[in-house]
Order: C-alpha cells, then structure tokens, then sequence
C-alpha cells in the first residue's frame, strides 16, 4: 500500500510527519480530530510545504554522507521529544486530581495539616497568588496534560 507524508505542524511550531492512505484520509482524520501533535497533543495541525519523495534511487549515485546524518539527527530529536512528553505525562498521571480543591489541599500539606503528596487541581489566579505569597510553589501546567484530554 502505497502512503502519502506529510509534514506537519501544530500551532506551537512542531513539527512532524504524518503518513496517510491518500489526501482524503487525512482530511477524514482532521475532521474527527484524530491528527494531534506527538509532543503537545494540539489539534491544531496545518499541513507544511513539502517536496514528493520518489523512489528514483536507481537514477542517481547513493544520497552523501552528509545528508544522512541530518536526517538521524531529526528523527533523534524527535523520538527525544516524544519520550519526554510520555514521561511528564506519566508524572502527572501520579498526581492525585484534587479538583477545585487544589489551594486548600496545598496549603495544608505545606502547613503539615495532610500527607505530603503530588497533587493537581485547579485554582483561581488569586489563589495561585496568595499561595506564592505564603511561600508555597505550585506550577500551572498546560491543558493538554490533563488526564482528560490524554490519549
């Protein structure tokens, strides 16, 4: 089966390839939201200029020395991003989901109140605030690692 590449790339400026069965198949998948970014998980995905690849090996003397090693290095960076993506995902997936609870929960395990365990939540900018005040870190992190919207 022959497959079209793609390059893409998500609003954040990643980029990467997308291998499809045809122009349509990739349209299809866009329309159900299938076509997501490997590092950030965004949906906002454009399609990038790219030249054809065609398998005309045979015609031309073997790709240089030079050429090869950028290609391994791109592919080395990217399976690199995607592995740190999986990891911080599976840190946050062992976080306890306090929800809108998180302020609280987090000023009492600061104050020795609770057991001293990652949480996540949500919180108002105020109450970031007045944490930070207190001398107590949080961290905001991006929508896209919420367990509800991994996949």
């Amino acid at each position: 089966m022959a497959l079209k590449v793609f390059d893409l790339q998500c609003e954040h400026g990643h980029v990467f390839e997308g291998w499809f069965a045809s122009h349509d198949d990739y349209d299809a998948q866009r329309a159900r939201d299938l076509v997501a970014c490997p590092v950030c998980d965004s949906k906002e995905i454009a399609k990038r200029l790219s030249a054809p690849h065609l398998n005309v090996s045979h015609l031309h003397a073997p790709e240089s020395a030079s050429q090869a090693p950028a290609m391994d290095e791109k592919a080395a960076v990217a399976a690199l991003q995607a592995r740190i993506m999986r990891q911080v995902r599976d840190l946050v997936r062992s976080t306890e989901n306090v929800g809108p609870r998180f302020a609280e929960e987090a000023r009492r395990i600061h104050e020795g109140e609770a057991d001293e365990r990652p949480i996540r939540g949500t919180a108002t900018q105020e109450e970031r605030a007045a944490l930070a005040d207190d001398g107590i870190e949080v961290m905001t992190l991006p929508s896209f690692l919420d367990d509800g919207q991994l996949q």
